[in-house]
């Protein structure tokens, strides 16, 4: 059952994966100055890394993910960023949105497979 515009999901996506990102680069990295986060942190949450991540794990999503990522790589944004490719951006918001799905729906156990996945999955191709 959708609650919320697929925007509103992908709005608290973004917030949600960036501090899941941000604790495993601690995590794995715990001496780094703030800077060298930074830079790490790009290189997993800009839009051609999520699009990639989203069609990576697209066949291990249920049905209900599935559909509301579809309504999030659907959902008309008002802005692109100018260094964003258009189908990836779209794909990004896909992402956010069943990040943000998954959230505010208390499906913790799934958003934390999920996130993991994708850090994996970013992290041994294409953040590496």
């Amino acid at each position: 059952m959708v609650k919320y515009n697929p925007l509103s999901y992908a709005y608290i996506g973004d917030a949600v994966y960036e501090l899941f990102i941000r604790d495993m680069l601690i995590e794995k990295y715990p001496n780094f100055n703030p800077h060298k986060y930074h830079i790490m942190s790009i290189k997993y949450v800009k839009a051609s890394n999520q699009a990639y991540a989203i069609r990576a794990l697209w066949d291990e999503l249920d049905d209900e993910e599935k559909l509301i990522a579809k309504k999030g790589r659907n959902a008309k944004p008002h802005t692109i960023p100018k260094n964003a490719d258009i189908v990836d951006y779209k794909f990004a918001t896909a992402f956010e949105c069943l990040i943000g799905y998954l959230y505010l729906e208390k499906r913790e156990e799934r958003l934390q497979i999920i996130l993991q996945k994708t850090f994996n999955i970013l992290t041994k191709g294409r953040c590496d």
